[in-house]
């Protein structure tokens, strides 16, 4: 399945729009709790990691249920962030779920020759 940041799929023609798709993940604000930070207050080298893995979950729930509408594609596909209280953080990934066929292929045009005699 596709999941892209781009309106369209090139090569691909959308043969139906299934609506929007919405993945969220909620993470505490908690550095410590995270894992993300020691107790000594320095950020380890798993900060972005963490940060990967959160938005990776996200768009793997929007991918879920795109394919459970029955869709082979998500396109304009963005990340939003939130806090929903003190203690969490909502990640969110979004797009439109869409169901795409292969473009059928376009023949170039036959350069003219010379006009005939």
């Amino acid at each position: 399945m596709f999941a892209v940041t781009i309106e369209t799929l090139p090569g691909f023609e959308i043969k139906e729009v299934l609506g929007q798709v919405v993945g969220v993940v909620a993470r505490p604000r908690n550095a410590y709790v995270e894992g993300v930070k020691s107790l000594t207050g320095k950020a380890p080298a798993n900060v972005a990691d963490a940060l990967v893995r959160a938005r990776e979950v996200a768009v793997a729930h929007m991918l879920r249920i795109a394919y459970e509408r029955g869709a082979n594609a998500v396109v304009g596909m963005r990340f939003d962030h939130r806090p929903v209280s003190e203690s969490w953080n909502e990640i969110c990934a979004y797009g439109t779920a869409v169901f795409v066929i292969p473009a059928p292929a376009i023949e170039p045009p036959a350069i003219a020759g010379p006009p005939p005699e």
